[in-house]
Parts: C-alpha cells; structure tokens; sequence
C-alpha cells in the first residue's frame, strides 16, 4: 500500500511540474515583481469621453431617455438669463411630454464659486433626485456636475474632492446619477469632460475637481441652441476652444509626465498629449480657423455655428484626456482677481472676465515661450490658423504662431491685452501667486516656468498689438 501511494505521490510532482504555467490554466502561476509603480513616468493613457448625441432638434429627445432610465425625479439646473429662452423651453417640453417630473434650479452663477456650487449642492441634496439634465454654457453644466457628486456623497467635505493643493484631490469612487447635458454654447465641451471649474473666493483663484466618474452620460449636441448666443459670447466661447485645441496638442507628453501612478484609477483625467487627442485638436483648430470668424461676424450664418458647437466638443474630447497647460493655468487669477471688467453681452450683476478672454489673452505669450520644446507643432498650428509658412524658419516657430495669434484676435476686436480689462504691472505679483497652485495644468506644459518667468509671461501679455 505505501509503495503504490508513494508512486502516486511522485506521478502527481511530476504532473504538477510539466502543467502550463499560464495564467488562464495554472493556479500555481507566480507574477514576475510588479516594477510599474517604480516607474517615474507615465507609460500609458486612456481616454475617457461622455457619449455625444449631436443634430438639429435633438434636444426633443431627452424626455424619452430619462424615461428610459428609469427616472423618477429629475433635477433640471440652468440659470437665470437661460431660463426664459427656447433651449430650456424644448428641455421642459420633452420632460412635460413624456411625463418626466422635474424640478428646476436657475440660480447657477455666471462664472461659479465655491458658494455658488455649494448652494447648488445643497438643493440637490435636499431633492434626492435620481437624475440630472445640465441646460447651459460650461457653468451650468460644471455647477450640474458638482451638484450630482456631492449629492452622491453627502458625507463628503466640499474641499475632499477639489484639486490639490487647494483641496485633497481624492479620488471619486461613489456610483453617481445619470446626467444628461445640453450644452448652449460653443466653448468650454464640458459636455464631454470630467472637469469643473469654479472661483475659490478665499484665495480668489479658479480652480475645480477633475475626475472621469464626473463626466456627463450624454452630451446631448443641438445646433440650434447656439443661434441664440451674442457676438461676444461667440468670440468669447470660441477662444476657448481655440485654447483648448492648442494646449492640447502642444501639452507634454503623456510619456513625460510622472508620476506614474501606482494604481490606474490614480491616473489624472489630464494626461499629456497623446496620440488620440491629437486627432480632435488638430481637427478642432481647422474648424475653428474656418468658421469661428464666421460665427462671431454673422449670426444668421447657422452652418458656422454648428460646426463651432462641434468643433467644441471635438476640442473638449482632445483636451479632456490630454490636458491643457499655461494658458488656462494664467487665466485662472485673471478670472479671480477681476476688478470692474464688464464684458459686453454678459447679462451679470457683478464684474466679469469671460473664461475664454481670459485664456486668450495669454497667449501669443504662451506660445512663444513654449515653442522651443515641440517648434514643429507650434510651425503646423500656425499654418492652419493661416500663416504662411513655407519659408519659415523652425526656430521662429514662436514668434509665428503668436503673430498669427495676435492678428487673428484684432480680425475679431479683442481687448487689447491685460491692461485692457483693468490690471497693470503693480498686479503681476498677485497674477502669479493665483498661478503656482495651479500645477494640474501648468506641470502639463512643454516647458517647465519659475516664478520670474511667468512674471515675464503677465508682462507680456499687458499690451497685445
């Protein structure tokens, strides 16, 4: 007996030694050292968009989807210049026709602070609401987004999800609600992003809470909302898609940018250009080359302001996952530290520095300073935005691309610099200290900046033309 066990014994080594080692056969497999999380780079993206819905009158259809989610109660979040107009109007009609009930909250705040999404917060904690439809420009839809996350964690203190090092960045791993956005103009493409954006008043800088799990679940892209928008808030919302397209496609590469998180759900929502964003921001800035001109110059002209409402989203997609970088990263005190700046068409009872302006204005600085690091990205950006490069000089690649910057703002009457909307030299030190803590962004740039040189950069940027 003990000898037939042990030839038993001695046959089952023999198989377990000659088994497959494989993962998917083996319950024995042993994994080499994981080495990633001593990796001081990154060496992968991913991308991360809302799935996007886009054509004339397809707002009607959004009464249907809530139907079928399931929704019961509905919170419909927009503002107050917003509320009267015809985009909200189809919003209400298709929840009415298809017996969605809704409540509505218009006091979202043009430009949103920390106060503003707070009360939004708190309206929607207090309504337990099982979905979300965002009716607005980039700060309804943000104000939405923060409104469906703190609802979901109502536990949460409002600094726990905000960036670093304002707040404690933490990662957001509760379900959220279904949201559905409808975007009004052609601009910030939060439609399709996991970021929000808000005034923290007590620093007085920008800064938001950047997540994938934030996003909307349906950017719901209508053309004939944007027919309704003035002038400057067509310029205005168009530079920023301008900003977005170029900051992403010159952003630092994903490969350069550390660390490298250890665990994938560390791995920002801004991730360094890469090849897929590529794509969207190179074809959003030939968009916005042809048609932004158009769109700001013609109201009637419906084809230049449908494709600006996608060149939107397209930019929103490639920066959504690349990132930006200084632009945005300066425009934040810029918007902060506002003194009596009214911009024209902003229907506001307080002084206001529209987004897109203030991330305009920086850069033909920018873009000379970045340059060195990628010149034939900044040479490629220029030529689609009309310059004639064909005997250009690599190493004037700067220089190109921000006169071409600069003659494409004069073609569409921009405020001649910083000096402009009302700051001087005297306020280049409080510029730059709303700038340090924005290193989500500004660590996204090409180039790495001290302190002296975005003094140089605001310095800059004080006289335009």
């Amino acid at each position: 007996m003990a000898g037939g066990r042990e030839r038993v014994a001695h046959l089952l080594r023999q198989l377990q030694r000659a088994a497959c080692q494989c993962p998917t056969h083996s319950h024995t497999y042993s994994q080499a050292p994981e080495h990633a999380a001593l990796r001081r780079t990154d060496y992968a993206f991913e991308m991360a968009v809302s799935n996007i819905r886009y054509g004339e009158g397809v707002t009607r259809e959004v009464g249907m989807d809530l139907q079928n989610l399931g929704a019961r109660k509905v919170c419909v979040m927009t503002d107050k210049n917003l509320c009267q107009l015809p985009p909200v109007k189809a919003v209400l009609n298709s929840l009415t026709k298809n017996r969605i009930t809704f409540q509505m909250y218009d006091d979202v705040r043009v430009e949103p602070t920390d106060q503003s999404f707070m009360d939004a917060i708190t309206f929607a904690k207090k309504g337990e609401f099982d979905a979300y439809v965002a009716v607005g420009g980039g700060s309804v839809i943000d104000t939405c987004k923060a409104a469906n996350l703190y609802s979901s964690s109502p536990e949460s203190d409002f600094l726990d999800y905000v960036n670093a090092p304002i707040g404690k960045g933490k990662s957001v791993t509760v379900p959220l609600k279904p949201f559905i956005a409808v975007p009004t103009t052609a601009g910030t493409g939060s439609e399709t992003t996991g970021i929000a954006i808000f005034d923290y008043k007590e620093l007085k800088v920008k800064t938001g809470i950047a997540s994938r799990a934030i996003k909307p679940t349906l950017g719901m892209i209508d053309p004939l909302h944007t027919i309704h928008m003035p002038e400057r808030v067509v310029a205005n919302s168009g530079f920023d898609v301008l900003c977005h397209a170029l900051e992403a496609y010159t952003a630092l590469p994903y490969k350069m940018r550390s660390p490298c998180p250890s665990n994938p759900i560390n791995r920002p929502a801004y991730q360094g250009s890469n090849p897929i964003s590529d794509v969207w921001a190179v074809h959003a800035l030939h968009l916005v080359a042809k048609y932004l001109k158009r769109a700001v110059r013609m109201p009637d002209d419906h084809e230049a302001r449908a494709n600006m409402h996608l060149a939107s989203a397209f930019a929103g997609i490639g920066f959504g996952n690349a990132g930006v970088h200084l632009c945005h990263g300066m425009s934040y005190p810029i918007s902060g530290l506002v003194k009596s700046y009214k911009a024209k068409d902003y229907n506001v009872d307080h002084p206001l520095v529209p987004h897109g302006l203030s991330v305009v204005l920086t850069s033909p600085a920018v873009f000379t300073f970045t340059a060195e690091m990628c010149p034939e990205r900044h040479l490629e950006a220029a030529e689609i935005l009309g310059a004639d490069i064909r005997t250009a000089k690599i190493k004037d690649a700067g220089l190109i691309l921000a006169d071409t910057l600069r003659k494409f703002l004069f073609d569409l009457n921009v405020d001649d610099g910083l000096a402009a909307i009302g700051y001087s030299k005297a306020d280049i030190p409080a510029l730059v200290k709303g700038t340090l803590p924005q290193e989500r962004v500004t660590k996204l740039s090409p180039r790495p900046q001290t302190e002296e040189e975005l003094s140089a950069l605001f310095e800059a940027s004080m006289k335009l033309y």
